[in-house]
């Protein structure tokens, strides 16, 4: 895969750029795009970067991380803190993303949508209203291990770390989940599947597939 340099902003505009022109596959009123990656490659912060530019073109756009959607300790944890396998399946709530905010931007869905569910910090509901997105505005939603559950984006772009990159770059507590994103290059193949790569091991200059 060929890459070429560029930076954050140009990379955000460029995104919001194609975006504004992004009709839903599925014949909906909200074009709905991942930004996939480990949390040390920085995806929220190029999905604000995204929804920041959008609105400066006159787009509505929401911005949704996964890391609301975290089920709660006593299931995250049933087998001890740093289970590999309950991180890779069974940390975050794919059914509520479902119901909450995938579904309601079905064909005929309602447009609200629920920005988080749970504090993982509080381990209890956040109780945070509903948001009700625009026909027309993006759903702009960021995690890690987004490409894996069939969900129904209409553009997906995924953070690329190397191996050594993302080791580098990932505070010590967290280093247990490594072995998490092995098995999703393994599984999932990411930087295949996406429409858009983004690779960031050197933060401070980015590479993209165009």
């Amino acid at each position: 895969m060929r890459l070429e340099p560029i930076t954050w902003e140009r990379l955000a505009d460029t995104l919001a750029d194609r975006l504004l022109d992004l009709k839903p596959g599925d014949g909906g009123a909200w074009p709905r795009v991942a930004f996939d990656g480990a949390p040390a490659g920085g995806t929220g912060e190029l999905a604000r970067r995204v929804g920041d530019a959008l609105r400066l073109r006159g787009r509505d756009a929401l911005v949704i991380g996964t890391e609301g959607f975290l089920r709660p300790a006593s299931l995250r944890l049933e087998y001890g803190r740093e289970d590999v396998e309950a991180y890779y399946s069974g940390w975050f709530d794919t059914g509520a993303l479902w119901r909450e905010v995938l579904g309601p931007l079905d064909p005929g869905g309602t447009g609200r949508v629920l920005p988080d569910l749970w504090d993982p910090v509080a381990d209890r509901a956040t109780r945070s209203p509903y948001v009700e997105l625009p026909p027309g505005g993006a759903l702009l939603l960021h995690g890690p291990l987004l490409l894996g559950h069939w969900f129904p984006f209409d553009l997906t772009v995924h953070v690329r770390l190397s191996p050594g990159a993302l080791r580098r770059r990932t505070p010590d507590g967290e280093r247990w989940t490594l072995p998490a994103f092995e098995r999703y290059e393994d599984e999932v193949d990411p930087a295949a599947v996406a429409d858009v790569v983004v690779r960031a091991d050197d933060p401070r200059h980015p590479a993209w597939s165009g």
